[in-house]
């Protein structure tokens, strides 16, 4: 196996993972329900997530948790969608990327999580 090295291993890696979701128990209510149809646009935002931070190739531009703050998720939801996650880039990929991807994809999980419970048990407002 390849490691990352371009736009097309960042769509196959998007593409298969959401693949993933989209049929998973845990998981496919909760995306689907929020992300309706718009999932080409969604995917073309997780290309551009993805491709500036593992290619050091600038195209994304926003604040990723600020769609997430008010999703009825916990934990376990978290562990499944990081599982999800590393078993598509394990499956893919192996290099120092795919391991970037990974510890990315941690360290997002467990950021949103904890800021999904401080502002499920805070009156505040999340800053955008």
């Amino acid at each position: 196996m390849n490691d990352i090295k371009n736009i097309d291993d960042i769509k196959l890696m998007v593409d298969t993972f959401y693949e993933k979701v989209r049929e998973d128990e845990k998981l496919k209510d909760i995306f689907n329900n929020k992300i309706e149809d718009r999932w080409p646009q969604h995917l073309e935002k997780m290309y551009r997530f993805w491709q500036t931070v593992l290619l050091d190739e600038h195209t994304y531009y926003g604040s990723p948790f600020l769609p997430h703050a008010k999703l009825p998720v916990d934990i376990t939801h978290f562990e499944q969608w990081l599982k999800l996650f590393y078993d598509t880039v394990d499956s893919l990929f192996e290099g120092e990327k795919a391991e970037r991807a990974k510890w990315q994809g941690q360290r997002m999980s467990e950021m949103f999580h904890s800021k999904i419970e401080y502002y499920r048990n805070n009156p505040s407002i999340p800053l955008l």
